[in-house]
């Protein structure tokens, strides 16, 4: 690990610098082949679930419910900000919260938009060396430990979503201790090698809860955008389930890989897979349209920038 923060400098300067025309065609190649894979995947999904029930569904959607969404997901988005800051107050980063949601509005934008360029976290990390000359190493495991918070709260959902669904044929048990034994191996494993993530652990994982909370809610509002009136528990775990298969980076911004595990768990699940599909989508697109907002801070930097606090105030 000696290595590790050099080779992240290095690999994120090698992403802000100006392109070669061998970096410039690698980006492009690697930008192709996500819209490849996303494209494969949703022609599986849409051979295997009836587009025009889809469709149907989008059309007659209840849009009040569906905003309502977009409000529970924003604030997933401004929960995720006020999470990260506690992982940057581990290593003694304090930045102002305003400015660290303008940023974070502006990775998720990255993240999502520019699928062949550097991803969000590696602007922050980039901008963060830069700007205060700090530990990219640092830097680089405050946002890993933000994201290993999402998943583990992602994963204490999913046990909880289990009592309500008993027609899966696994007794809570198992995956109830499965889930304690890792978190107390997670939370050893941070405290011996990471101590300085110690201090703040549970406060950004209890912050997790609060982000993964809301989009829950997202997907609730979602359903009650079609009259649902059934059991919510299938789908919320169907959809957590699928949401990790859309981690691994590569489709555009996930689209397919969640679709995919959906149609492929429908049946384990218990789910209608139209509605499963309408569902993911739709929360897809709604992720879509906050990441959007991120456009503002690209296209207007001094805005991002607006009242950036110098090195010494943001250092105990």
């Amino acid at each position: 690990m000696a290595n590790i923060e050099e080779s992240i400098v290095e690999e994120v300067s090698e992403e802000v610098k100006p392109k070669t025309l061998k970096d410039k065609l690698w980006n492009v190649i690697k930008t192709v082949l996500k819209f490849v894979i996303t494209g494969a995947l949703l022609y599986y999904v849409f051979s295997k679930v009836d587009f025009n029930k889809v469709t149907a569904r989008m059309v007659h959607a209840n849009y009040w419910w569906i905003l309502a969404g977009v409000v529970f997901y924003f604030a997933s988005m401004v929960a995720s900000s006020w999470r990260l800051l506690s992982f940057f107050k581990s290593i003694n980063l304090r930045l102002d919260p305003r400015f660290n949601f303008r940023l974070y509005l502006l990775g998720i934008f990255y993240n999502f938009l520019l699928p062949g360029g550097i991803g969000g976290d590696g602007y922050k990390i980039w901008l963060l060396n830069k700007t205060y000359n700090l530990s990219a190493k640092k830097v680089f495991w405050a946002i890993l430990f933000d994201r290993l918070s999402g998943l583990w709260a992602i994963g204490l959902i999913i046990v909880c979503l289990k009592i309500f669904i008993p027609q899966i044929p696994i007794n809570i048990a198992i995956p109830a201790s499965i889930f304690v034994v890792g978190s107390i191996a997670y939370y050893i494993v941070v405290k011996v090698f990471f101590s300085e993530f110690g201090k703040h652990f549970f406060k950004g994982h209890a912050k997790a809860i609060v982000v993964q909370g809301c989009q829950v809610l997202t997907i609730i509002m979602i359903l009650l955008s079609q009259d649902f009136s059934g059991k919510f528990a299938p789908y919320l775990l169907a959809f957590l389930v699928s949401a990790l298969a859309a981690v691994v980076p590569i489709t555009i911004g996930g689209a397919g890989a969640r679709e995919f595990v959906f149609t492929k768990s429908a049946g384990f699940f218990h789910v209608d897979a139209s509605l499963g599909i309408f569902l993911s989508i739709s929360f897809y697109l709604i992720s879509l349209l906050v990441a959007l907002t991120g456009i503002y801070y690209l296209l207007r930097p001094d805005s991002l920038q607006k009242g950036l606090p110098k090195a010494e105030e943001i250092k105990e």
